[in-house]
């Protein structure tokens, strides 16, 4: 069960690093 658990938090991870990338994309586009 406790391998489960850390499997997901390391998918919640990568999720989160992938919204913060789309809003530093958003921020490049608003300096252009």
């Amino acid at each position: 069960m406790g391998s489960l658990v850390k499997k997901r938090r390391k998918r919640m991870r990568k999720k989160k690093h992938k919204k913060l990338l789309r809003k530093t994309r958003h921020q490049r586009r608003s300096k252009k």
